[in-house]
């Protein structure tokens, strides 16, 4: 005896257009950039929170730790129970737009507070840029020390700041959604 129906077709998949890639690639930067922007702004914590991962954040950026300065920016929030998503937000102080004058400056002032004479070096010829190579540990010493007051004191302006701006910002959050309450 015959099927009374035919076998089923499987439906020919369709081809998925896509959009040109000179409009969906910036759509896409912008869709991914507002995602982490809202991510940012809605930062579970305290606003103590918040502001102390700033702080250790800030303080690990002070130092010339290339490429680890993010994790000992998280790994300090860690030990001060502070946001570890600013901490790693704030070791962007140094970048490499910033670099050289902060480090410079770290340097000088180490160098100071060692009673170290920075001017004697002259980094214009190579014959001094041996000398401070041969220097080694004092360098590091003198860049070292610098960048620990440095980063101290960036740190209580950083706490300061970031206290305030996160207490304004949850203030302002607030009375937004309280706003929205009342309309309805």
């Amino acid at each position: 005896m015959p099927a009374p129906y035919p076998p089923p077709v499987a439906p020919k998949p369709r081809k998925r257009r896509r959009k040109p890639l000179s409009w969906a690639a910036p759509q896409r930067w912008r869709r991914t950039f507002r995602y982490f922007y809202l991510r940012f702004l809605r930062l579970r914590g305290s606003p103590r929170e918040i502001a102390r991962g700033l702080a250790a954040g800030v303080f690990a950026g002070a130092f010339p730790f290339f490429g680890f300065q993010t994790i000992f920016g998280i790994a300090l929030a860690a030990v001060v129970r502070g946001n570890k998503i600013m901490a790693a937000a704030g070791t962007w102080i140094s970048n490499p737009l910033t670099y050289v004058p902060i480090y410079a400056f770290n340097f000088k002032l180490g160098s100071l507070l060692l009673g170290m004479s920075s001017s004697e070096i002259d980094f214009s010829s190579q014959q001094s840029i041996r000398e401070w190579m041969s220097m080694g540990m004092d360098i590091s010493a003198a860049l070292i020390v610098g960048s620990c007051l440095v980063g101290l004191v960036a740190s209580v302006i950083g706490y300061s700041v970031g206290l305030n701006l996160a207490v304004r910002y949850r203030q302002a959050r607030r009375q937004k959604r309280q706003r929205g309450q009342r309309g309805r």
